[in-house]
């Protein structure tokens, strides 16, 4: 079995791409580390889903749980270097958006855990979706964040509300 620990982060700091060091508390690494949370939410959700009657919203999480990777490895590149991984946030956001659109979301809100099981976990990711987004653009005031990952993390939080609610 191959070791999963290095001891490289036993010191306090972690690796960018291309080895570069820094400390375990820098953005970078913090707004990666959150966006793994809610990639591991959104795991939960797409597990709880039905896959008969939610094809679509399976997928649709599929996709941006993949997106949030090549994110990661974008914010992991040091600035000056390039990654060769290609981004697809602005189709990404145009699917949520017609997910949201496509919707029988009447409007109001609701408190979450007042109906099912599921719809309190997709709340609680869109809830931690609102937390990436606010570290994205945290981010992006030191470390230029690409427009089209912050517009989707916006409309990501509102396709979860929508379907929160849709599974209530």
């Amino acid at each position: 079995m191959k070791q999963i620990y290095t001891k490289t982060g036993d010191e306090g700091q972690a690796s960018l791409r291309d080895g570069v060091r820094v400390p375990k508390d820098d953005l970078r690494i913090e707004t990666n580390g959150q966006i793994d949370q809610l990639n591991a939410q959104l795991g939960v959700v797409r597990s709880m889903l039905d896959e008969t009657q939610d094809v679509a919203a399976l997928q649709l999480i599929l996709t941006v749980q993949r997106e949030l990777m090549t994110v990661m490895s974008h914010i992991a590149t040091p600035d000056g270097s390039v990654n060769p991984r290609e981004l697809h946030a602005q189709d990404i956001t145009a699917q949520l958006e017609r997910a949201i659109d496509s919707s029988n979301y009447q409007g109001g809100f609701v408190v979450p855990g007042g109906g099912s099981q599921l719809s309190a976990f997709i709340h609680l990711a869109r809830t931690h979706a609102r937390t990436v987004e606010r570290r994205l653009w945290s981010l992006h005031r030191e470390h230029p964040v690409d427009r089209n990952v912050l517009v989707m993390m916006n409309r990501l939080s509102d396709y979860l509300f929508v379907l929160a609610n849709e599974k209530e």
